[in-house]
């Protein structure tokens, strides 16, 4: 209490655990002091009147509101772009230790502010919230100039839809940081952290064509078979749902910003 952190005791966890298990992750209400001595029946009613997480843009409410910059460490390789949609500091750290300088944007950053920078890649961040609410018209944008984009959780999510595919909440959600994962490309099996209620609605026995030409899903969820990955074949555009830059670990998943730094150098080749 001295430190204003809210305990609770006398609840059966295993009871809580079942009833979780049949009927999916759901709103709750932890109540102290005098709110709990109310009407359990209002104090539920409370709990059925917040927002629900399907509807909910949130990317907004956690966003930067300013511009900022994080430097190269060592040589400049290349520039990149990170909307913040939710973005971990540790993200663009980890860009950062690999030579590229990081223009992160709030959420709202128009094509025009992205391309005032000139970025040779642009980031989609995590974030919270549902992705059908998102506005996709940025990232269509992008995919049109055939501009690199790397997206991860929400960022993996936005993506998928600007691409054609749809959204679905999860039941429980994947949560912790022992997910394995599969690297379909390569057939390795990754441990992975996890923070995510949604997911992407993608073929994964086969190769999807969408208006941005041919898409296959990388990664998948050996739990549940979810999407956990999307790979475009004739844009330069990937994302995976999960945590590479996990700064606790695990960090199985590291080379994932290797690989946007070997997808914008080819890019560059590419217009040379």
């Amino acid at each position: 209490m001295a430190q204003g952190v809210v305990g609770i005791s006398g609840i059966d966890t295993r009871a809580l655990t079942r009833h979780l298990r049949e009927r999916g992750a759901m709103r709750v209400g932890i109540f102290s002091g005098t709110a709990a001595a109310a009407d359990p029946a209002a104090l539920r009613e409370r709990v059925l009147a917040s927002p629900q997480m399907t509807g909910a843009d949130l990317a907004g409410e956690v966003a930067t509101t300013e511009p900022y910059v994080i430097e190269p460490v060592g040589d400049h390789t290349n520039t990149v772009v990170a909307i913040d949609l939710g973005i971990k500091a540790m993200t663009p750290q980890r860009m950062a230790e690999r030579g590229m300088r990081v223009h992160v944007l709030p959420a709202a950053a128009t094509v025009e502010q992205i391309l005032a920078l000139n970025p040779d890649g642009v980031f989609l961040s995590n974030g919270p919230g549902d992705p059908a609410t998102a506005d996709l018209t940025v990232i269509t944008a992008l995919l049109e100039r055939r501009v690199p984009i790397f997206g991860i959780c929400f960022g993996n999510q936005i993506l998928g839809r600007a691409l054609g595919f749809g959204t679905f909440k999860l039941k429980y959600g994947h949560r912790g940081i022992n997910q394995p994962v599969q690297d379909r490309l390569t057939g390795k099996v990754e441990v992975t952290a996890h923070n995510h209620g949604f997911a992407v609605d993608a073929p994964t026995d086969r190769i999807s064509d969408t208006p941005f030409g041919r898409v296959e899903v990388s990664h998948v969820c050996l739990n549940d078979g979810v999407v956990e990955g999307l790979r475009c074949l004739d844009v330069p555009a990937f994302s995976v749902q999960y945590h590479p830059e996990a700064a606790a670990g695990p960090h199985d998943a590291a080379y994932l910003f290797d690989r946007f730094e070997e997808l914008m150098t080819s890019a560059k080749k590419g217009q040379a």
